[in-house]
């Protein structure tokens, strides 16, 4: 080991011993970069940093890059010159080599240009700059002396005098301004201005209108260093822009190619307020009424118009959106608008190949073949027909052998609008949608049992901006049907007595509305501190279990259909909040509250509605679902004779996690985490003590740490976590003393939040 450390300090000497100007020229200096000196005494130290970070910024050329303060990419450039064209040395010269960056390529004056250029537009109309050359040996930097003067500062901001309508407009802005007296000089923000009032007025009809429009006339000869700024529209601006514009037609071209040449208006077809051009009859003319916003006499509107085109791509059948506006009576300022939708296949074949992982610590594949037609009704409907099968195999786990195998068939059929006997209007970007789905799934957990699984749905999709999602199911059914329960499984009831386990087995009937709520901004990169949250409602069984007095815990079991039902009602919220702590890390946390409460029919919650804990995407310390409920522990001689132990769940979940996500180098990132948590049940049940949630239930939380490496690989992000659990969720008076032989290895796909 010694002799490796040995080596690794000797190749570190040598290369930061190498020099890299040695192979300059007689004459030639290498640029080591520049800097920038803020002499003025009236500008604050903290301002002058500011300023000087960003002049520094705008310097060109950039020096040669430093990896650990060496310029290692100059230093393979001078070692592997070459004149040939091929070869490893050609490729490391052109590929990883940086040729050097001389002094003679610094524009000094052009630099000094463009560092007072940029403090003028900031309001230093004083400002001087100028750089010099600083040399040593073979090595040259470039300083540059900057004096800004005092800076410029809004006296008051003038808006148009009403003469027209669009004076009106442009003034009726003014309120929500992006220049207030006392602020500083800006170009740029005067440019952002422009291009606001210029938004705003595309929403009242002035669709000729431009910022380049607008003119921002400034008097800097006020006292005291003020700035008197006017708004004024450009009074070589053309009568065009100066109008109020009214849709007068609009025409829709559901089948439009590019051979297309003649508008053909008198094969148009009219459906209430617009007008569909269709000879094939290849859409139904009321598909649209969702998609076209804007109506013949209404005020141009630039958000309506383009929520229209969104919604046109989002009927799905159409793969490219063109419109057109035509100026048909300009003295009465008028518009025709026509769209031009270009069709998709109507039908498509696929073939999928899915990677997952889930938070049992199951890591598996599935196969699915798709089937699509995305017109099925002529009214944009989409049908989709999968077929799949799929395997997980459980990977640090503790039921080895225990395998999942499923098998099925989901179809589905969407509409782009509301099926319901209410009239349901929205004008934003997003298509509402009804889904009903279908599907059944046979489910083989190896050595353990077979379950058959029926499921139907149907319910409504809306958004009503970018940031939230409703899902209303009015009605969302699922029928379980067990079959070859092996003699493992039932053995494994009968030594455990729990209650759970044994309603895996059972005949599971669920039906009834649920309604999710998700709001989320994550994918606003730019931002600093985003969230997401979801908040989800499930009901099952509830009128109908009340009508029929259902009670199971005085002997009273209502059936439906000769099937014993789940009545239920179930809460669930989750809270995630990402923090950028700079360029390439970042912090997650997330907190997940969920409760049940099973009822009347039901003493406990159906399987695929209870909650677990535990595994790859929950508290990675521990084995999936080993945790709880509560302080409970199964005995040992309980689970003797099989190496099968069952998945704990519960009525009650609180979890919490927190991550540092950073950057180590290329396609790897680290993590550092910590998870806190515990399932609890709302009923004592006398084979599991200490599973019932109390006022102590702080003191029965499991918690775990850890560190993970994340591969992203573009296609998916390959995941692995090292656990360590520090506080097991014991009864009291049983210690429990952290041991590294604990710690829980994870593999999986994806983040875990």
């Amino acid at each position: 080991m010694a002799r490796y450390i040995c080596f690794i300090l000797f190749i570190t000497i040598f290369l930061s011993a190498c020099s890299t100007t040695k192979f300059l020229a007689p004459g030639q200096k290498l640029y080591v970069g520049a800097q920038v000196k803020i002499i003025d005494t009236n500008t604050k130290k903290s301002e002058a940093g500011a300023i000087k970070n960003e002049m520094e910024g705008l310097l060109r050329p950039k020096p040669n890059s430093k990896i650990l303060g060496l310029r290692f990419k100059l230093w393979v450039y001078d070692k592997t010159r070459t004149s040939k064209t091929k070869g490893l040395r050609h490729y490391l010269n052109t590929h990883i080599g940086e040729p050097p960056v001389l002094i003679s390529s610094v524009d000094i004056n052009k630099n000094s240009s463009i560092l007072q250029n940029r403090l003028q537009n900031e309001g230093y109309f004083l400002v001087q700059a100028a750089g010099d050359t600083v040399s040593k040996n073979k090595l040259a930097k470039v300083v540059y002396t900057v004096q800004t003067g005092p800076a410029y500062h809004y006296r008051s901001i003038t808006f148009p005098k009403i003469i027209d309508d669009v004076d009106t407009a442009v003034t009726g802005t003014s309120a929500k301004t992006l220049l207030k007296p006392g602020d500083k000089f800006n170009l740029d923000l005067i440019k952002v201005e422009r291009i606001r009032i210029d938004a705003r007025l595309k929403e009242e009809g002035f669709y000729y209108f431009a910022p380049e429009d607008l003119i921002m006339q400034y008097d800097s000869t006020v006292a005291g260093h003020q700035v008197d700024l006017f708004v004024k529209v450009k009074d070589a601006t053309p009568d065009e822009a100066r109008w109020i514009y009214n849709v007068r037609n609009i025409y829709v071209y559901p089948h439009y190619t590019l051979k297309d040449t003649s508008l053909k208006l008198d094969s148009a077809v009219k459906y209430r307020w617009y007008n569909v051009i269709d000879p094939k009859n290849t859409v139904r003319p009321f598909t649209f009424k969702n998609s076209v916003l804007l109506h013949p006499g209404d005020i141009y509107n630039r958000t309506e118009h383009n929520n229209s085109l969104s919604r046109f791509m989002e009927l799905g059948p159409f793969s490219y959106v063109k419109n057109r506006f035509e100026d048909v009576t300009p003295d009465s300022a008028k518009l025709d608008i026509y769209y031009f939708l270009t069709q998709r296949k109507r039908k498509a074949l696929s073939l999928d190949f899915v990677v997952r992982s889930t938070s049992a610590n199951y890591n598996g594949t599935q196969v699915n073949l798709n089937f699509k037609n995305l017109n099925t009704f002529k009214g944009a409907e989409l049908y989709t027909l999968t077929l799949f099968a799929s395997s997980d195999i459980q990977f640090g786990g503790y039921n080895h052998g225990y395998n999942v195998y499923q098998v099925g068939i989901a179809p589905s059929l969407s509409w782009p609008r509301f099926i319901s006997p209410f009239d349901f209007h929205t004008d934003n970007a997003f298509i509402p949608r009804t889904i009903l789905t279908t599907g059944y799934t046979l489910i083989n957990r190896t050595q353990l049992y077979t379950l058959n699984q029926f499921n139907l749905s149907w319910g409504y999709q809306w958004k009503p901006n970018m940031h939230v999602q409703n899902q209303l199911d009015l009605l969302d059914l699922m029928f379980v049907d067990p079959e070859n329960v092996t003699q493992v499984y039932q053995d494994s009831i009968k030594k455990t007595r729990n209650p759970a386990l044994a309603h895996v087995i059972n005949k599971q009937f669920t039906f009834g509305p649920s309604y999710s709520y998700t709001w989320t901004n994550t994918t606003e990169n730019y931002k600093t501190n985003t969230i997401y949250y979801n908040s989800k409602l499930s009901l099952s069984a509830n009128l109908i279990g009340i009508l029929t007095g259902a009670d199971t815990l005085k002997g009273k079991v209502s059936t439906l259909f000769g099937t014993p039902f789940d009545q239920y009602i179930k809460l669930e919220n989750e809270f995630r909040f990402f923090h950028k702590l700079g360029p390439n890390s970042k912090l997650a946390a997330r907190l997940m509250v969920g409760v049940g409460l099973p009822y009347g029919n039901s003493t406990i919650l159906p399987y695929s509605q209870q909650f677990f804990i535990g595994g790859a995407n929950s508290l990675r310390g521990f084995q999936a679902h080993s945790i709880g409920p509560g302080s409970y522990i199964i005995p040992g001689e309980l689970t003797q004779g099989t190496n099968f132990l069952p998945d704990e769940s519960g009525d009650i979940k609180i979890e919490a996690n927190v991550e540092y996500r950073p950057k180590l180098f290329s396609i790897v990132y680290g993590a550092l985490f910590m998870d806190a948590g515990n399932i609890w049940d709302l009923r004592s049940h006398a084979n599991l003590p200490g599973g019932t949630f109390s006022a102590s239930f702080l003191n029965q939380m499991a918690v775990d740490w850890g560190f993970g490496l994340r591969f992203d690989l573009t296609v998916l992000l390959l995941r692995t976590d090292m656990g360590f659990p520090v506080r097991y969720p014991f009864p009291p008076g049983q210690p429990y003393n952290f041991n590294l032989h604990h710690a829980v290895f994870n593999l999986a796909i994806g983040y875990p939040f």
